[in-house]
Formats: structure tokens, C-alpha cells, sequence
């Protein structure tokens, strides 16, 4: 169990999991947690959303957010992640995403992914992330904590 930002551990969970909890704050200050999948990208930690969701509506009044990641396969393990958000948006999250989904999927075929549970080449794919106005939650990590 740490306290700190992300120790090498801590990374090397999240390279093998990509389930978590997202906890964001309501106006009322109440906490609104949605699954989410989540990534290390370039030492980074994302996940994907869209300007529509609740939950960007709440970062962008409050960025802190707590992240509850879990194993893929089961078990107790855990890691509690405390972050403030940064939202990226622009021309190029559809590159970023491709980058994201690589990530959280390292068994795609070469130039494909899947979303929606349709495999789709990177053209495609990049198109259904424009489609959806897609945007990337990125998390500055201020503590960890866990059993991992």
C-alpha cells in the first residue's frame, strides 16, 4: 500500500488493468461514479469520454477525481487513485484515442480495434470517435493507495 503518486507497482497494474470506477462530484458535492476503461498511454493515465456525459460536465466545474481500479480477472486487489482532470479536446483526439484503445487492447490485430464490439480499421475508427465528439480524460495522479 502507497500513498504516493504512481510507483512502478502501481504502473504495473494498470498496464494489466483497464476496469476501474470513475467517482466525480455533483454540484451538490455528491459523488457520481460510472465504469470506465483507463489506460496508461506514454505514462499518462486516460480514458476516453464525450462532451456530453455527466461526468464532463461535472470536471469541468470540479476536476478532482477518484479512480477505483480492479483486476480484470477478479481477485481483491485494488488501486485508489485521487486526480485532478484535464480534458483534452481538439483535432487530434482521434489520434490520441487511437493511441488509448492500443493501450487498453495490446491483442488488436495490426491497424485494428475494436469498439462497440465491432473491429474496425484505424480509418474507421478515428471516423466513430469524430462521429461520437469524442474527448480524453487526463488524470494528474496526486496519491495512490491500494492493495496490488
Amino acid at each position: 500500500m502507497t500513498a504516493a503518486p504512481l510507483d512502478d507497482k502501481a504502473e504495473a497494474f494498470l498496464r494489466a488493468n483497464h476496469a476501474a470506477a470513475m467517482v466525480t462530484l455533483r454540484a451538490d458535492g455528491s459523488p457520481n461514479a460510472v465504469r470506465i476503461g483507463l489506460a496508461l498511454v506514454d505514462g499518462k493515465l486516460w480514458s476516453s469520454g464525450t462532451q456530453e456525459r455527466r461526468r464532463t460536465r461535472f470536471l469541468r466545474r470540479d476536476p478532482r477525481c477518484t479512480l477505483f481500479v480492479f483486476p480484470t480477472g477478479g481477485g481483491y486487489e485494488y488501486l485508489g487513485v485521487d486526480t485532478k482532470v484535464t480534458i483534452l479536446e481538439g483535432d487530434d483526439v482521434p489520434e490520441l484515442s487511437i493511441a488509448l484503445f492500443q493501450a487498453m487492447q495490446p491483442d488488436a490485430k495490426p491497424g485494428m480495434l475494436t469498439w462497440m464490439g465491432t473491429e474496425m480499421s484505424h480509418d474507421d475508427f478515428r471516423q466513430a470517435m469524430r462521429d461520437d465528439h469524442r474527448l480524453i480524460y487526463q488524470f494528474e495522479v496526486e496519491r495512490s493507495y491500494g492493495i496490488y
